[in-house]
């Protein structure tokens, strides 16, 4: 029996049929596999990389495989890889022996380690998709290696600049670069242009060399036709090297500096140091004559001295110096050089002369020694004689005040003020470093002059005894004058601060009435005479009323205490005073002797006497004493009153 759906089915295999055969005769209806892979890819050496080879679309089975083609076209596989299902099998077939080897990843790219410039080359990707078909791409691989330091060779030579064509300067040396750098030279920092091909002007040649390491290394030498202006000149080359990405960088030199032969055109024949703006040099200096051609190498120099027109050869070297150590006047004259240079044009002037000019200064001399002494008011002159090659200027001065030009100096009307150190300066204008000076002190022989300080006035114009004063005297003179008072206390004379040859002294004094009728004198003296000045006061008035009047204070106060004492010394006697008064106005008891020998009577005098004696008088003579024996207890005295 059929199933249901039987008649649809047999319905449906010729539509199938149908439509296999429009695929098998139109194959391009398939679907074609694509790859995505980089044409160039660009690496630095020693870096890896990685090399992308991508099919496009979906399929579930494909084989990929990698090819290097080489030198020869060959295209040996490196590895392949087979999709099954969604694993990709990785084979590796021939690594053609790189170290590190070739590697397939998972994604089926080729890994290439530390690239190295051998892996310099096309790498082709294939992949076979069945029925989808072959697809093939092609990746090239470039490998960039900066070069090393760049290194330059100069000619150790001499170059002549006197060559009529290119002569070799230099050899600049790029090495283990890739792609192979540009080479280019500079002078001064300016790139020199010069071609490839001979030139008499200058030119360049250059070599490439394949290291064993693939590296290139370039090699470049320079010729040019030289100048004088060359001897100064900074020569280097630089290597121009490329980087992935289109990127560019150089690698400069060191510079040099070229040794040129050139013949001398200029001559140069001076006096060094030291020396003045006019040319001379101080004797006893040690003097260089210095001598140079502009010509390369040195050339040789003669040294020499003309005299008579004769030649003195001095010294014959390279450097061209001719030293005179401590040199003298005698060795002022013509001096020579003389370059010894056989290239030099015959135009050239390669010698030449100088003029070499000693200063010297001798020791001044003084018609007057060195001490001058002469009297008060007189007149003198003194020379200064001096020798000198240029002619010296002659200054005299006192204290470093100018007193004239000129070697004479007068001096006239002398005073005290004369006295001091005069002194004679030479000096040479075109030679400020070279001078002498001489000096002698000038003694001003005279009796002293005196001054005195006045005294002032008191403010009320007169002065009162007791006032304390104090007088000044000065003087000068020569010999020192000796200053003296008349009134002790005098300090003695020194000399005042500032004020050359005065001599001062004081004297503090109090003020009185002789002073003022007689006066207070000084006086200074030396051999030569004196001078005396006398201080006058003027009025002395007497002290004030006030001091008086405190004068007699004193005495009443005085006499009071005594008067308070003597009371004092009668109220210790058993009689008082009224009694002894009583007493001496009556008579004298029976058998008592007279007051006194004299017979004068002294109340007050005798009762102090009495009092005094009282005990002593019982031993003593009676006859020669003053006063007889008294009874020991005398009644008490009574006045009329009391009777």
């Amino acid at each position: 029996m059929e199933p249901p759906d039987a008649p649809a089915q047999a319905r449906g295999a010729p539509r199938l049929l149908l439509l296999a055969v429009l695929l098998a005769a139109h194959p391009d209806a398939q679907a074609e596999v694509r790859l995505s892979v980089p044409p160039l890819v660009e690496v630095m050496r020693g870096n890896s990389v990685i090399l992308d080879c991508t099919p496009t679309g979906t399929h579930d089975h494909y084989m990929l495989e990698w090819f290097l083609t080489d030198r020869s076209g060959a295209r040996p596989r490196l590895a392949s890889a087979e999709m099954q299902g969604s694993e990709l099998q990785v084979t590796m077939h021939d690594t053609r022996g790189r170290s590190p080897p070739y590697q397939l990843d998972s994604q089926g790219r080729l890994v290439l380690a530390e690239a190295q410039v051998g892996d310099e080359r096309d790498y082709v990707c294939v992949v076979r998709a069945g029925a989808a078909g072959t697809a093939e791409a092609t990746a090239r691989l470039n490998v960039f290696a900066k070069p090393e330091a760049t290194e330059v060779s100069p000619n150790k030579g001499t170059l002549s600049v006197m060559e009529d064509s290119a002569q070799e300067i230099a050899t600049c040396n790029s090495r283990n670069g890739n792609p192979a750098p540009k080479i280019t030279w500079y002078r001064n920092g300016q790139r020199l242009e010069v071609p490839v091909e001979m030139n008499p002007e200058g030119y360049m040649t250059s070599r490439t060399v394949r290291e064993a390491s693939g590296l290139l290394s370039l090699t470049s030498t320079l010729y040019l036709r030289l100048r004088k202006d060359d001897r100064d000149a900074s020569f280097h080359c630089a290597a121009h090297y490329s980087l992935p990405e289109g990127r560019h960088d150089r690698l400069d030199s060191p510079t040099f500096h070229l040794t040129l032969h050139y013949p001398t055109e200029h001559v140069q024949f001076w006096v060094g140091s030291p020396s003045t703006p006019a040319g001379w040099v101080r004797e006893g200096d040690t003097v260089q004559l210095l001598c140079r051609g502009d010509g390369s190498p040195s050339p040789e120099y003669t040294l020499f001295r003309l005299q008579d027109e004769q030649e003195e050869v001095l010294n014959v070297n390279l450097e061209g110096n001719l030293t005179l150590e401590g040199v003298t006047r005698g060795q002022s004259g013509t001096y020579g050089c003389r370059v010894e240079d056989y290239d030099a044009a015959d135009d050239v002037q390669l010698s030449k002369t100088l003029e070499l000019r000693v200063a010297y200064l001798d020791p001044l001399e003084l018609s007057e020694g060195k001490v001058l002494s002469l009297p008060l008011n007189s007149s003198a002159v003194v020379n200064c004689s001096v020798h000198g090659l240029p002619t010296p200027a002659l200054r005299w001065t006192k204290d470093s005040t100018p007193l004239g030009d000129g070697p004479m100096l007068s001096l006239s009307s002398i005073t005290f003020d004369s006295n001091g150190t005069y002194v004679c300066e030479a000096s040479l204008p075109t030679v400020p470093v070279l001078s002498r000076t001489q000096n002698f002190t000038l003694l001003v022989q005279g009796s002293p002059e005196l001054k005195t300080a006045e005294i002032e006035p008191k403010a009320d114009g007169s002065w009162r005894e007791g006032d304390e004063v104090t007088l000044i005297c000065s003087a000068r003179g020569h010999p020192d004058p000796k200053l003296s008072w008349s009134q002790l206390g005098g300090s003695p004379a020194e000399p005042i601060p500032g004020r050359q040859g005065w001599v001062s002294s004081s004297l503090t004094l109090k003020v009185t009435s002789a002073l003022s009728r007689d006066g207070i004198s000084c006086e200074a003296s030396n051999p030569h005479g004196n001078k005396r000045h006398v201080f006058h006061f003027g009025t002395v008035s007497p002290q004030t009323s006030q001091a008086g009047v405190a004068v007699m204070a004193v005495a009443v106060s005085v006499g009071l205490l005594l008067l308070v004492v003597a009371v004092f010394y009668c109220m210790r006697r058993k009689g008082g005073p009224c009694c002894r008064q009583r007493r001496e106005k009556g008579a004298p008891p029976p058998g008592e002797p007279g007051l006194s020998h004299s017979g004068s009577e002294q109340p007050e005098q005798t009762g102090l006497l009495m009092g005094g004696a009282s005990g002593g008088a019982r031993g003593g003579s009676g006859g020669d004493s003053l006063l007889s024996a008294a009874p020991p207890n005398p009644p008490p005295c009574k006045t009329s009153e009391d009777a």
